[in-house]
């Protein structure tokens, strides 16, 4: 696991300079079917990655936003988002993300998180979780009553499921509203507590997971199920365990 790290680690280092490059540039936008921008970025990004992944790991599968999968021969697949947070690099936002995890058999054992625009690199694997390769852990927050609370993906929560948005608007000691991965770096980091995620695809989350369980963390999806490729999507991410449990009996409406 320590080699994928290193290895995935300098794949990233010169990968993250595609973005940099091109961010505050100006940049022609082409939206997707779903009404999600792509930029020339994004693509030459996961371009990148896949290249130098496939002659670091030629058996390996890879699972990317922007291309279809390649399919594994054993039982590692990466997962790439390349810029997570497209909206947030279009507008100038230093904000956004590049998300890499590693499955094997399906289940998410290594991920990284690189802010290219801030300089800091999170990983996780069963080794720990680090941030510029120093050790990071969550917060010890048991009590969502004192927790503080990031809530994502806010505005397509009130249009689709305004009950759970009700409720967890009243949830915490403090919240703020937020997108993309950052904020399930920063709960790793132990400056939040808790992160409630809403429609996310695989290479949002499945890189994350590792990150926050190594720190410490526990993030499933809003029945309390893990994470893997079929998840629906809806994400709950907490420092304990005590206040996960609170928070999905909030989204519940127990």
């Amino acid at each position: 696991m320590q080699a994928f790290l290193e290895t995935i680690l300098e794949i990233t280092n010169k990968a993250e300079r595609i973005p940099r490059q091109h961010f505050r540039q100006g940049l022609d936008i082409i939206h997707k079917a779903d009404e999600s921008p792509v930029t020339v970025a994004d693509q030459a990004c996961e371009q990148y990655i896949r290249d130098a992944l496939d002659a670091a790991f030629p058996d390996h599968g890879i699972i990317g936003e922007e291309f279809d999968e390649k399919p594994a021969n054993g039982p590692y697949s990466w997962i790439i988002d390349p810029i997570d947070g497209t909206r947030a690099f279009i507008s100038g936002m230093p904000l956004y993300g590049m998300l890499i995890g590693l499955l094997k058999d399906g289940e998410p054992v290594l991920g990284v998180v690189r802010m290219p625009a801030l300089g800091e690199v999170f990983t996780g694997t069963n080794k720990g979780a680090f941030l510029n390769g120093e050790p990071i852990k969550v917060s010890t927050t048991r009590d969502l009553s004192k927790a503080m609370l990031y809530i994502n993906e806010a505005d397509k929560m009130m249009r689709d499921v305004p009950d759970v948005f009700a409720r967890l608007n009243k949830a915490g000691q403090d919240r703020r509203f937020c997108y993309d991965c950052y904020p399930h770096a920063l709960l790793a980091a132990g400056h939040i507590d808790a992160c409630v995620d809403y429609d996310l695809k695989p290479y949002d989350y499945l890189p994350l997971a590792p990150v926050i369980k190594a720190a410490g963390g526990v993030v499933t999806d809003w029945d309390g199920k893990a994470l893997d490729l079929h998840s629906d999507g809806r994400v709950v991410a907490a420092a304990t365990p005590a206040l996960h449990r609170q928070l999905l009996d909030v989204i519940q409406g127990a």
